[in-house]
């Protein structure tokens, strides 16, 4: 499964060789030249990281940033500034982002700290694999499920919601959370295809894994 990046960039030669640069790493990335269609393509999408410039047209990035993290959007997020003083940095750190590199950079050094973020974002761990059980666990760097030493390749909704409980250990994921994260804007959400996705992961896990909460969600248990 694809990571999928948001790049929010003006300067256009910077954000063509970004784009072409993590598409070629096999990301799927999605680029933006303002502040408001930057909020637009976080509301109309789901993204595994935010790449935001701080001074562009309409919105900068440390407001974009401090306003989706009231919203609750718990995206991990790198700014991307010419910025270089203390304060600019506290703002950028208090606004809610998780990394900040300072222009011009190499673009193996944005790879690496994009590759460390999505792991930590995942598990907050430098290990690729998290255990579920004793003979199961999940390849984070392929996004792939491990069975009693067999590989098992899941669907992009399987994956996706398999990865949300394992950020959820032991805590109730609403219907709506669930729903938020496996269908794209403008999908027509399945109640009918989520207990498909449900069924698909206890016959994998465990039924016990997934404990269903009647009327609100479901909690992926550790115990």
């Amino acid at each position: 499964m694809k990571k999928k990046l948001l790049l929010l960039e003006d300067d256009i030669a910077l954000n063509e060789t970004v784009v072409d640069y993590f598409e070629n790493l096999d990301y799927e990335i999605i680029s933006v030249y303002n502040g408001n269609d930057a909020l637009d393509a976080i509301y109309e999408n789901n993204f595994d990281l935010l790449l935001l410039d701080v001074n562009v047209p309409d919105i900068n990035g440390f407001e974009i940033l401090k306003s989706i993290r009231e919203q609750d959007n718990t995206t991990p997020a790198i700014f991307i500034t010419s910025l270089n003083s203390m304060s600019d940095l506290e703002s950028g750190y208090d606004s809610g982002c998780d990394d900040y590199i300072r222009k011009p950079f190499a673009l193996k050094e944005l790879k690496l700290r994009v590759e460390s973020i999505l792991k930590r974002e995942f598990f907050h761990s430098s290990d690729t694999k998290i255990e579920i059980d004793q003979n199961i666990y999940y390849d984070t760097a392929n996004d792939i499920l491990n069975v009693d030493n067999q590989d098992v390749q899941l669907n992009n909704k399987d994956a996706k919601l398999l990865k949300l409980f394992l950020q959820n250990k032991d805590k109730l994921v609403t219907h709506e959370t669930i729903y938020e994260t496996l269908w794209e804007y403008g999908e027509d959400i399945s109640e009918t295809a989520l207990r498909t996705y449900i069924k698909n992961l206890r016959k994998l896990l465990g039924k016990e894994k997934i404990v269903s909460i009647k009327k609100l969600g479901y909690r992926f248990t550790t115990k």
